[in-house]
C-alpha cells in the first residue's frame, strides 16, 4: 500500500484554465502509471466526471462547507498520489467561520497541502508575478508552492513571465501555450458531460501529451505532500444520507446524470441495492424497487423526448414507493416544462409545480434545509447542506406542502423550499450530506 500524498491545482479565479492542466496532469501521470486518483473541491458533478475519465477511477467531491469533518476526512483519505481540482478562485467559498467556506484554502490550510497556481498569462506577462504574491501571502496557513503559466502566446512571452516569477522566488512548474485544439465544449452548466463526449479519450491523450510537453511532471509530483490534520475521522465511514429506500430505481442518462458518488456509495454501505434505468430510452423503473431517485441534468435538452416517453412516464406514475426529485429531476415530477424555444412540454403531474427554461436566470449558492415532513431525504427535522445551480425557475408553485426550510451560507433565511406531496417530493435543491448533532 502506497501511503496517500496530495496536492491541490488552482487559480486566481474561473476561466484560468485548471481543469484543462489538471486533466493534462492526471492523463500524463496515468500514462506514466502512476498511481493517480482525483478530487474536486466544492459541488460539482461535471468535472469529476472527466477525471474518472483520465485516472480510470472515481473521483470524489471534498467540501468543506457542506461535509462534517469526518466525512471530508474519510473522503480526502486513500493511496496514492490525489490531485484535488479546485472550483473558482483558490480563497472563494462561503462566508462562514475560517476552515468551513467550501474553498480548496480550506482543504490546503487543513490538510497542509501545497498549492499549484494556474495563471492565465494572456493580457499581461511580469505582472502575473503581483498576482502570485499576492496569492502566496494571503493565507499563512496556504502555501503556493509553484505556478503554472497558461495561455503563453510567444518564447518572449513565456521569458518575461517566468523572469518574474524567478526575481520573487516563485517555482514555475510548467508553461502552457495557447492551443484552441484541447479546449473543452461548454453548456450552460459548465462543461458538457464527459459521456457525451464519445472522441474523450483521443481529448485526453493529447492532453497527456502537452504535459509531457509542457509540464515540469517530475517536480510537481515531487511537490506532493503526506496528508495531515486527518485525526477526527470516527471509526467506519460516515453516511451522508440516509438511502430512500432498500431498492433504489436511479434514473441514469444525459437527462439524469447529476448525483454525488460519495452518496450512492454510502447508500450502498447501508444495505441499498441500486438499479439503474433509463428514461430517455423509455425505460419504467425497475419492478421490485422501493424508491426511485430522479438527479438532476439536463432535462431542459430533452423535454420532448421526456414528454414523450410514455412508458416512463406511467411507470413512475404507478411505481409503489417514494419518489424524489433533485433539480432536474424536480423539474420533471412538476406538471409541465417549458424548454429555451418557449414550447411546452408536459411532464409528470406527480407534484403541482411548472418550471421554465425560456427566460434563463441563474440560481448559484450553498444552502441549508431542514426537512418539515419524513421523506426519501430523512425524517422531519433533519438538517442537510447542500446547493443549487440551475437557471430554469418555477412559473406555477402549485400546492403542494414545501420539502424543507432553507438558509444560504451566511444564515439568511430563504423561501421554503421544493415541493412533497405523499410519498413524492422534489426540490432544486442538491443534498450533499446530513449535518452532525
Amino acid at each position: 500500500m502506497t501511503a496517500q500524498r496530495a496536492l491541490i491545482i488552482a487559480a486566481p479565479r474561473s476561466g484560468s484554465g485548471k481543469t484543462t492542466v489538471t486533466l493534462a496532469l492526471l492523463a500524463a501521470l496515468r500514462r506514466r502509471g502512476v498511481a493517480v486518483r482525483a478530487a474536486k473541491s466544492g459541488p460539482d458533478y461535471i468535472d469529476p466526471a472527466f477525471h474518472a475519465a483520465a485516472t480510470g477511477h472515481p473521483s470524489v467531491n471534498l467540501d468543506s462547507w457542506a461535509m462534517p469533518p469526518a466525512l471530508l476526512e474519510t473522503l480526502v483519505a486513500g493511496e496514492g498520489l490525489k490531485v484535488i481540482e479546485a472550483s473558482m478562485g483558490l480563497f472563494d467559498g462561503a462566508g462562514e467561520t475560517a476552515g468551513r467556506q467550501g474553498s480548496a484554502a480550506d482543504l490546503a490550510a487543513r490538510f497542509r497541502l501545497p498549492v499549484v497556481l494556474v495563471l492565465d498569462v494572456s493580457g499581461h506577462s511580469q505582472s502575473a508575478a503581483a498576482v502570485a504574491r499576492g496569492f502566496a501571502t494571503h493565507h499563512p496557513g496556504v502555501r503556493v508552492a509553484g505556478v503554472v503559466l497558461n495561455q503563453l502566446a510567444s518564447e518572449r512571452h513565456r521569458a518575461g513571465a517566468a523572469g518574474a516569477m524567478a526575481a520573487m522566488g516563485m517555482a514555475v512548474l510548467g508553461a502552457v501555450p495557447r492551443d484552441a485544439t484541447i479546449a473543452l465544449p461548454e453548456r450552460h452548466l459548465g462543461l458538457v458531460q464527459a459521456r457525451e463526449l464519445p472522441d474523450l479519450p483521443v481529448l485526453l491523450e493529447r492532453l497527456a501529451n502537452l504535459a509531457e510537453a509542457h509540464l515540469d511532471l517530475d517536480a510537481i509530483q515531487a511537490l506532493a505532500a503526506p496528508l495531515a490534520g486527518t485525526g477526527a475521522a470516527a471509526a467506519g465511514t460516515p453516511s451522508p444520507l440516509p438511502p430512500p429506500g432498500q431498492r433504489v430505481a436511479l434514473a441514469s442518462d444525459a437527462a439524469f446524470g447529476f448525483v454525488y458518488p460519495h452518496v450512492l456509495e454510502g447508500w450502498r454501505r447501508a444495505g441499498a441495492e441500486l438499479f439503474p434505468f433509463s428514461p430517455l430510452e423509455d425505460a419504467p423503473p425497475p419492478p421490485g424497487c422501493d424508491a426511485c431517485w430522479l438527479p438532476g441534468g439536463y432535462p431542459e435538452l430533452h423535454a420532448g423526448r421526456l414528454a414523450a416517453a410514455t412508458h416512463f412516464l406511467a411507470g413512475l406514475r404507478d411505481f409503489p414507493g417514494r419518489i424524489h426529485g433533485e433539480c432536474g429531476g424536480f423539474m420533471v415530477l412538476g406538471k409541465g416544462l417549458v424548454d429555451a424555444g418557449g414550447a411546452r412540454h408536459a411532464m409528470a403531474g406527480l407534484l403541482g409545480h411548472s418550471t421554465s427554461f425560456a427566460k434563463r436566470k441563474m440560481n448559484l449558492g450553498y444552502r441549508q434545509a431542514v426537512l418539515r415532513a419524513d421523506g426519501a431525504l430523512g425524517a422531519a427535522g433533519t438538517v442537510l447542506r447542500g446547493h443549487e445551480f440551475h437557471y430554469a425557475s418555477v412559473t406555477d408553485p402549485g400546492t403542494d406542502a414545501p420539502l424543507a426550510d432553507l438558509t444560504d451560507a451566511n444564515g439568511t433565511a430563504l423561501p421554503p423550499g421544493g415541493g412533497q406531496r405523499g410519498r413524492v417530493s422534489g426540490s432544486f435543491f442538491h443534498a450533499i450530506a446530513r449535518q452532525d448533532g
